[in-house]
């Protein structure tokens, strides 16, 4: 019954001919089951798949056949780099009589882990992490990208100088030279105004982009996003109790930092373990209306 429905992409030409770097679909939903060690269950992907056309007379490609192909890489078990490798080559083969040699694949999603409090070993809750992935054929050459998204705190290193300096002012007025001092009463004071002022800090975003090498048999996408947290040491929290909130004010104060000191952390932490490297950080600032922002590549790294 198909042969007698008309094939306009088939039968007829294109009026310009010109070729075309991707053509395709974008904002497919479908369930995607990783490799990825750490991370149950399937993701919410939403996928981009192109193919070149470089056949000037070549009205129309076959999407059909890229979506029957998204839905078999859907059903599988687990999908690693290895099945994005022969998705592209499969798309690249289907479209011979178009002239393509290259194909790409998109696919953005959240990866959910579950993470413990800091101090109540009982305690732990889901944390989403934001990642894209972009795999390329192009004349037989596969390349993979991945992208991942890490929210942490930020304290300001200047907004608690000064703040320091005026709780050190407000000692001073509190207690006069020549005073005797008892620790008990100078804790006593401490208690009731060490935070006379505070420094500001502000929900923060780390993305970080590397290559992946095309032999892995996982993706390594909780790999980086731990090592990020490990750099950057104040992950934003899930569920927590007073002691946990407590140790998440002392690893503030300990790691401060401008949003220049979280890029370099990054890209001086992670250069030489990824190819390609590129880190975005963004300071969502509490004292301004706008962010902070800093970007740093792989040349970005200088030993010391």
């Amino acid at each position: 019954m198909n042969q007698d429905l008309p094939d306009v992409a088939r039968n007829e030409t294109p009026h310009i001919h010109a070729p075309l770097e991707w053509v395709g679909m974008s904002r497919i939903d479908m369930p995607l089951h990783l490799h990825e060690p750490g991370c149950a269950g399937p993701v919410h992907a939403i996928v981009d798949a192109q193919v070149n056309l470089p056949a000037v007379t070549v009205k129309g490609i076959h999407m059909s056949r890229i979506y029957t192909m998204l839905d078999d890489l859907s059903r599988r078990e687990a999908t690693g780099p290895g099945d994005l490798n022969r998705l592209l080559a499969q798309m690249v083969d289907s479209h011979r009589d178009c002239d393509t040699d290259g194909a790409r694949v998109v696919m953005n999603f959240s990866l959910l882990a579950r993470r413990p409090a800091l101090r109540s070993p009982e305690l732990a809750g889901w944390k989403a992490y934001p990642v894209r992935l972009e795999a390329r054929l192009e004349r037989q050459l596969f390349s993979l990208r991945a992208s991942v998204q890490v929210e942490y705190s930020s304290t300001c290193p200047c907004s608690a100088a000064l703040s320091r300096q005026l709780v050190a002012d407000g000692f001073r007025k509190a207690f006069p030279a020549g005073r005797g001092l008892m620790s008990a009463d100078v804790a006593a004071w401490l208690e009731q105004n060490a935070t006379l002022a505070t420094p500001h800090s502000q929900r923060s975003e780390a993305s970080v982009s590397v290559d992946i090498p095309v032999t892995k048999g996982n993706f390594g996408l909780m790999t980086l996003i731990e090592q990020v947290e490990r750099v950057l040491a104040t992950p934003v929290q899930t569920a927590v109790k007073r002691a946990d909130e407590q140790e998440f004010a002392r690893l503030n104060g300990q790691n401060l930092m401008y949003v220049e000191d979280a890029a370099r952390r990054i890209q001086h932490a992670l250069a030489g373990c990824y190819d390609n490297l590129h880190t975005h950080v963004r300071h969502l600032e509490s004292l301004h209306s706008h962010d902070a922002v800093a970007s740093a590549g792989a040349c970005s790294v200088v030993a010391m």
